[in-house]
């Protein structure tokens, strides 16, 4: 179901694009390659010149290698458009300290501990922020179990990933019930 449609007459002004995609690489690892673009509708005035309308403000690029224990093996960043040149593009090597991090295992906490404030770009750990859940996404079916109901037997002994992570699928819920009926409480 889409959004409702506005009712007051609108201009845009803004559009953030935020694209990830995942790789799997023939070691075995596999490639996470995210970015955000900002463009605005108008020419816009900054401190370091003025950029015309369509043309990126941002456009920021974060890449991490990680195992199928989502542990992060790599990282590189690159800020191919930014609002303050000679500044801004100069942050992407501090993007390797997310090496060593684990995606499902405190790592906003540990972007932020690693990456916040005047440590990092924003935007570049905003991107990242989003990385566990693209991840998540990119490995169901290939490296977690995420099996339907359907195909659920008595083989199988341990519980879908995906299940008790979100309000939809929890234990306690009516799409446990009729989906993964077998581990419903």
């Amino acid at each position: 179901m889409p959004l409702s449609p506005p009712t007051i007459r609108r201009a845009l002004k803004h559009t953030r694009t935020i694209t990830i995609q995942a790789f799997a690489r023939d070691d075995g690892l596999w490639d996470f390659d995210a970015q955000i673009i900002d463009c605005k509708t108008r020419d816009i005035a900054l401190a370091s010149g003025v950029r015309p309308n369509g043309s990126a403000i941002h456009d920021l690029s974060l890449r991490i290698t990680i195992d199928t224990s989502l542990n992060i093996i790599d990282a590189n960043a690159v800020s191919d458009a930014v609002p303050y040149p000679g500044f801004c593009n100069t942050i992407g090597p501090e993007y390797k300290k997310l090496i060593g991090l684990n995606l499902m295992q405190q790592f906003r906490q540990g972007v932020k501990q690693r990456l916040s404030g005047i440590n990092g770009c924003t935007h570049i750990t905003e991107l990242a922020q989003i990385l566990p859940t693209a991840a998540v996404q990119a490995f169901a079916g290939d490296v977690l179990n995420t099996r339907d109901g359907a195909n659920d037997d008595a083989q199988h002994t341990q519980q879908p990933f995906q299940l008790n992570r979100c309000h939809a699928l929890r234990l306690d819920g009516p799409a446990v019930v009729q989906y993964y009926p077998r581990w419903a409480i």
